[in-house]
């Protein structure tokens, strides 16, 4: 994930998944912001995003989307409400990205119990190779 555009395109999948159940909390929002200044987007473009439908750049890198996938579960836990649509939202959007729905599931599950909702990155990775044996 090199490039402006696919940055962008992360950022705009995000920002689309956190308005799925028609409501941006403001955790969610602030977790954006931090999404964003990690990936070098300045506060101003940032915020122009909310208002911009751009097609999406499929994520070539398994692991890349993975890590995506993780950020969105992340995003949907932030807020501390967990909505059906949400949920309905990611497991979709795990099948476009062609990550296997029990390793999704699995992770979902991980995260429900864990306290804060954050796994460890080796565990997160683990599920997902498990499921290519």
């Amino acid at each position: 994930m090199n490039t402006f555009e696919e940055k962008r395109s992360l950022l705009l999948e995000m920002i689309a998944f956190s308005t799925v159940d028609g409501h941006l909390h403001k955790r969610e929002y602030e977790f954006l912001a931090i999404v964003a200044k990690e990936l070098g987007f300045d506060q101003n473009v940032f915020n122009d995003l909310f208002h911009q439908e751009l097609p999406q750049i499929p994520i070539k890198s398994e692991f890349f989307r993975i890590q995506q996938f993780y950020r969105l579960a992340l995003l949907m836990y932030c807020d501390g409400i967990l909505h059906e649509k949400e949920t309905t939202a990611i497991l979709q959007i795990a099948i476009d990205m062609g990550l296997n729905p029990i390793a999704t599931k699995r992770i979902l599950k991980l995260m429900n119990e864990a306290p804060n909702a954050i796994i460890d990155s080796e565990i997160l990775l683990t599920v997902f190779q498990e499921q290519h044996n």
